[in-house]
């Protein structure tokens, strides 16, 4: 890839998008078959909290605290912005992404579309609890919106008004820009339009039929075959749904003549779990369904092509600035740089007395830490309290079902590469600070509580 400046750079985010989940047709496909395509790209957490700081901020989770939030050093938007680079980012009502956690930092214009009450305590606690707020939407919809009419779907994951906030900055930016666009349609719930289901599936599933699927799933409790494939297609449904979200936010660069000169980067920021490992959603483990993420990186100058080396989300603030041609401090790699990182990809996660107990946890001493490191061919994950070890060779077991370190030989040893990036990542966390973050949440409001339950989250 060349590294020639470009004033333009949109990065797109999807939660909850895994790397095999991906349509062979649309914007996303054309993206990837037009520019380069990071076949082993893995997110550095098993959800957002976890993996956002590496995405915008200056450094992984736990880097300078316990709790989650944005290091304390400068964010992507914040290097652009002294650069004199505009700087605007949405984001469909994630919690986990709001000044609540420092995610405006930097950026000019920034939104969030979390703002659904008056009350001050329950808006802060819906902020704080993304899946929350969006099962709440969803049982605050009027059915006559989610029974056929695209609008009510649309605005449940708030892609609406996402895309129109985005392309009407575009309308009136002036280069240089940086915008950063937020999709939540593929967080569960999944409840995509109608026209979406019928795209995928070549049938006509009703809303009902959506809702009762989540229903009979719970909250990561077993499933039907019936069920999980209901799922599924509701997520590879919601899925269409932002691809063709994306393409009307590229033909807006294009109406402006600015498709040429952007720089355009698509990401998951996790993946989601259907009964890989036992469960649904995005709990605390560090399985390839959870950590694969697909990343395209489409550069004015760059060659269409594949790469299979693995590569982390934490290259997305370095690659940006590459592009924009800014100075920056990032320790990721620059996927522009043209030298690649050996280096193995390396998550956390942390799980609390069970893999499914609520709430999950969020602080780093709230519960077990786990640790995994990647490459194209390997995983390790390390649980560092109990120490058990979990190796896989994802050439041989893509699924990593069979752990080659459960009741193995004394001559099968973790590769030193992996253990040392494991511990190297565990010694950064050993060292961060102690003191949460000053928004450290409080208890949810009794009504709240009582909705939960009823809705199977408690």
């Amino acid at each position: 890839m060349s590294t020639n400046d470009t004033p333009i750079t949109v990065l797109f985010t999807v939660d909850s998008l895994r790397a095999d989940a991906l349509p062979d047709d649309g914007t996303i496909a054309d993206l990837a078959t037009h520019g380069t395509s990071f076949e082993n790209a893995f997110a550095h957490g098993n959800w957002t909290p976890f993996s956002f700081p590496s995405i915008l901020g200056g450094g992984h989770v736990f880097t300078d605290s316990r709790d989650i939030g944005l290091p304390d050093r400068p964010t992507l938007a914040e290097t652009l912005r002294d650069a004199g680079i505009t700087t605007a980012g949405f984001n469909g009502a994630n919690g986990f992404l709001t000044h609540h956690w420092g995610y405006d930092r930097g950026f000019e214009t920034f939104e969030t579309f979390t703002s659904s009450t008056n009350d001050a305590f329950y808006s802060k606690y819906l902020t704080a609890h993304p899946t929350v707020q969006a099962w709440l939407q969803v049982a605050a919809s009027p059915f006559r919106r989610l029974l056929g009419r695209d609008g009510g779907a649309r605005n449940v994951s708030r892609m609406k008004d996402v895309e129109e906030h985005a392309i009407d900055f575009i309308e009136r930016a002036e280069p240089p820009f940086f915008l950063w666009v937020h999709y939540m349609d593929v967080h569960t719930p999944y409840v995509p339009a109608p026209k979406f289901v019928r795209d995928e599936t070549g049938a006509n599933v009703g809303t009902l039929k959506m809702l009762r699927a989540h229903a009979q799933a719970g909250l990561g409790k077993e499933v039907g075959s019936d069920t999980l494939d209901n799922l599924r297609s509701l997520y590879r449904a919601a899925i269409r749904q932002v691809d063709e979200s994306v393409g009307r936010v590229i033909s807006a660069l294009s109406e402006k003549g600015f498709r040429d000169d952007a720089c355009l980067l698509f990401a998951g920021d996790h993946g989601e779990e259907f009964m890989e490992h036992g469960h649904l959603a995005h709990y605390p483990k560090l399985y390839e369904e959870l950590t694969h993420v697909p990343l395209v990186v489409s550069h004015p100058d760059g060659d269409a092509e594949t790469v299979e080396r693995a590569v982390g989300l934490d290259a997305i603030p370095p690659t940006v600035c590459d592009a924009m041609g800014v100075e920056h401090e990032f320790d990721g790699e620059s996927l522009l740089d043209g030298t690649p990182d050996p280096s193995p990809v390396t998550s956390v996660a942390v799980r609390g007395p069970s893999v499914t107990y609520q709430p999950i946890p969020r602080r780093l001493d709230d519960g077990e830490l786990l640790v995994s490191a990647r490459t194209r061919e390997w995983s390790y994950i390390y649980h560092t309290e109990s120490e058990a070890r979990e190796l896989y060779d994802r050439t041989a077991d893509p699924a990593e079902t069979e752990n080659l370190l459960d009741g193995a030989d004394d001559d099968i040893d973790v590769p030193d590469y992996l253990h040392e990036a494991v511990e190297k990542r565990i010694d950064a966390m050993a060292s961060s600070g102690v003191e949460p973050n000053e928004n450290e949440g409080e208890a949810p409001p009794s009504a709240v509580t009582d909705r939960l339950k009823a809705l199977g989250y408690q």
